[in-house]
């Protein structure tokens, strides 16, 4: 009698040990959950918004964490050695490649769980109203009639801007013909208005005031399609640089090992955030297109993704793996 007792008490606490654990494992998230954010511009007012509204579907805040510095390696690199609990995730973007392939990371995409796709966002290329040049084909026409190098501004060595740039190049011939001029984000307004440089590419929210006011001129969008902002701008490959196409996509992520009930709690979250009318709004000021794809679909586009920059970057020289 006294071993049947035993028998029952012993299986009565595995059970309540086992609903106990389903108990737990469901109770997330149990504190704010902290989002790193790699770069400032409108990356960064992007994913503020979108910490916001995500907030406003989780038991607690979401945090976003300014983490810049090395194309987005300092930020990865907190978020793959924090906790696999879904309480750090990171605003990712294209850079989780480019960072691995440039040398700057020691681990690539598989690091990290996808969670969702939230934007998609194309680069401008721009220059100087005063230039005279009206697209790609004026721009590469007049810099090879000059004899002169092309001054082409874009953030860092490596980065998404300063590969779309030497695609862009590449595409038009002058890849031979240009000097990198490599400058912080915001910067490039700047830097063209004062005619320290020929052109820039960045992303279109830094340009659109200028270009409307007359002062520079958005000769192109990298993107396949125009965007809603700017309706009679070309794309890059409708100005001059034919086949030519880079888009950036933005989403989060969470260290590989996260348990999958915090990663489907996240994914929901974010969904309903991009599909928040203030979210949607924001995409038509900022000049962002919401493109929400849940997880598996966005671990797809994040590994095809990944053999095409290790591609370019080893044909531009720009690889160190």
């Amino acid at each position: 009698m006294n071993s049947m007792k035993t028998l029952l008490a012993g299986g009565a606490a595995v059970i309540a040990l086992a609903f106990g654990g389903a108990a737990r494992a469901q109770d997330f998230p149990s504190q704010p959950v902290e989002m790193t954010i790699l770069f400032g511009s409108t990356a960064q007012t992007i994913g503020q918004l979108l910490a916001e509204l995500m907030s406003e579907h989780l038991d607690e805040r979401v945090v976003p964490v300014s983490r810049p510095g090395g194309g987005g390696s300092v930020g990865y690199q907190h978020v793959q050695s924090a906790p696999a609990d879904g309480h750090n995730i990171v605003w990712n973007s294209n850079s989780i490649s480019t960072t691995y392939y440039s040398g700057a990371t020691s681990f690539d995409y598989t690091a990290f769980e996808p969670i969702a796709r939230i934007s998609t966002e194309v680069a401008a290329v721009a220059v100087n109203a005063n230039s005279g040049w009206e697209t790609l084909g004026d721009m590469a026409e007049a810099i090879r009639e000059q004899g002169r190098p092309l001054r082409v501004g874009a953030s860092g060595r490596g980065s998404f801007t300063h590969l779309a740039t030497e695609a862009m190049l590449e595409s038009i011939g002058l890849d031979d013909q240009a000097i990198h001029v490599p400058f912080d984000e915001g910067r490039a307004p700047v830097e063209l208005l004062a005619g320290r440089i020929d052109a820039a590419v960045q992303w279109p929210g830094q340009f659109i005031s200028h270009h409307n006011a007359g002062k520079l001129r958005i000769l192109c969008i990298t993107g396949t399609e125009r965007v809603e902002q700017l309706p009679d701008v070309p794309t890059c490959n409708e100005s001059g640089a034919e086949g030519f196409e880079m888009t950036m996509w933005r989403g989060l992520a969470a260290p590989a090992g996260t348990p999958e009930h915090a990663i489907e709690t996240l994914e929901e979250a974010a969904r309903l955030a991009v599909e928040d009318p203030r979210f949607q709004e924001a995409a038509k000021t900022i000049g962002f297109v919401p493109d929400f794809a849940p997880r598996d679909e966005f671990g797809e586009q994040i590994a095809a993704d990944d053999e095409r920059l290790a591609e370019l970057m080893t044909r531009l020289g720009l690889s160190e793996r």
